[in-house]
């Protein structure tokens, strides 16, 4: 007679559990907290409304052969809102983080019998649906204010599916930037040039009418092409190679993030 050395199935899949005991906190803490979201959610709504109703006007009729005034210019900006969605959100994965580590409750978490993994995976998958809350009310705010995208049902599912990839992988590098802080105070300000990165871009004119130098900054930093990846998607055009490109800063951008999340998360673990 064998005897079987499989594990129990509580034991085998506890990761799975605890990682969902986990994101039932940072939901909740949401909840507890919604100053927060407003507060993260409120800064691309300002820069929508800022750029649409005060240059709109002159942008949308004089860039890029945007002959059509403030509408046209809502179509052309509105991708550079979303993304700034997605990058105020991880600020706000940082800031949590930060909030853990400087009172005590990942050391708490740590002496706990639970799987490890689960503790920065809690904090991903909270900081995923409440981008993907964000971005909605963002796209709605958008669609009031003169948006009108032109992408049928697999345009919109593309997009999601591309915004959910882009998402995941900052996020896990905002993991990262808020373990390295030393404070809540720092793990607000080191992502804060991820939050401004699309001003340098394709986001609010096209790198064509930039000086030499900054628009070949502009043409090669990561989130040009995953701005001109949403805008083809949105307005149902052909996105050529940027769709590549941007699925490519993503791997690098994520696959780093999570390594030097976990790197640091097991030298916290080992002290």
């Amino acid at each position: 007679m064998s005897t079987s050395t499989t594990a129990p199935a509580g034991l085998r899949f506890y990761p799975l559990r605890d990682s969902a005991t986990m994101l039932r906190r940072n939901l909740k803490r949401m909840l507890r907290y919604p100053s927060m979201t407003v507060m993260l959610v409120g800064m691309p709504i300002v820069f929508l409304l800022l750029f649409v109703f005060v240059f709109g006007g002159t942008l949308g009729a004089g860039l890029g052969g945007l002959s059509g005034g403030r509408a046209e210019y809502a179509n052309y900006v509105a991708p550079a809102i979303i993304l700034m969605t997605v990058t105020a959100t991880i600020q706000g994965t940082a800031i949590s983080i930060a909030m853990d580590l400087t009172e005590g409750v990942i050391a708490r978490f740590r002496t706990m019998h639970i799987a490890r993994v689960s503790v920065l995976t809690g904090h991903v998958l909270g900081s995923l649906i409440q981008a993907l809350f964000s971005l909605t009310f963002v796209i709605g705010v958008a669609l009031l204010v003169g948006f009108r995208p032109t992408a049928g049902l697999g345009g919109w599912l593309a997009t999601a599916g591309f915004l959910v990839v882009v998402t995941v992988a900052l996020v896990w590098l905002a993991v990262a930037l808020g373990q390295v802080s030393k404070s809540v105070e720092t793990a607000s300000n080191l992502p804060m040039p991820l939050v401004l990165l699309p001003f340098l871009g394709s986001g609010f004119v096209p790198t064509d009418s930039m000086p030499t130098v900054l628009r070949w900054f502009a043409e090669y930093q990561p989130f040009t092409p995953i701005i001109e990846t949403l805008r083809g998607l949105l307005m149902d055009k052909p996105v050529g190679n940027n769709a590549w490109i941007a699925l490519a800063w993503c791997a690098v951008i994520g696959l780093g993030g999570y390594l030097w999340s976990k790197r640091l998360f097991n030298r916290e673990s080992v002290h």
